[in-house]
């Protein structure tokens, strides 16, 4: 199972988190409105996660500018970005760098917005649906994804927390890839506890 720890700035807890080797991928966001908002690159980058950068409505120019200040392995849409611009972006970046698209999930019917994206994402993240961008930190019903019946793997997010292991123990769905932690485990926005992390991922048996 993947595990994606998202919302990362400082270099020190940058190098903290990446030496968990639990962790797979780190994300590091480019909404200017979020508390874990990143302006510049830290002067440690992850070197054994891989690098992900997350935007919301970003223009592609902007992404690629990123890519190579970071050398993204993925690419994270976390707002309205439409198929037509995953398929943009995609023409645009290497071949080897792969697309996230979110979708946010309140009732079932939200997931009929996946099929306008199949065969064009990599991954889908399901994310409770919120009055903001970047996520709100609460959960949904996950019981609403075995009603996905789509062939693009997935990450679950949304408010999970360090209580939450015995939830994703039980959670199975044949498209389900990963998780994807941020503020349940920090102790400032931006700041991870490692040692929760550690504990939280030992008890995953996925």
């Amino acid at each position: 199972m993947i595990v994606k720890v998202c919302g990362m700035r400082d270099p020190d807890n940058i190098r903290q988190v990446d030496a968990l080797t639990c962790v797979d991928w780190m994300g590091f966001i480019f909404y200017p409105h979020s508390p874990r908002f990143v302006s510049e690159v830290p002067t440690y980058l992850p070197q054994h996660c891989k690098h992900v950068g997350a935007f919301v409505n970003e223009p592609i120019q902007d992404i690629l500018a990123r890519i190579k200040a970071f050398g993204f392995h993925l690419i994270q849409l976390h707002g309205n970005e439409t198929p037509d611009y995953c398929q943009q972006l995609r023409s645009c970046i290497d071949k080897d760098i792969q697309i996230i698209k979110m979708i946010p999930i309140t009732i079932p019917s939200d997931l009929d917005e996946t099929k306008r994206y199949e065969g064009i994402v990599d991954y889908f993240l399901f994310e409770t649906r919120c009055s903001i961008y970047g996520g709100c930190g609460q959960q949904f019903d996950w019981n609403i994804l075995q009603g996905y019946e789509g062939h693009t793997p997935f990450l679950l997010t949304g408010g999970i927390k360090p209580t939450d292991a015995e939830r994703i123990n039980a959670f199975h769905h044949p498209q389900f890839a990963g998780i994807d932690l941020n503020s349940g485990f920090e102790t400032s926005p931006a700041m991870k506890d490692p040692a929760l992390l550690r504990t939280f991922l030992s008890q995953i048996t996925h």
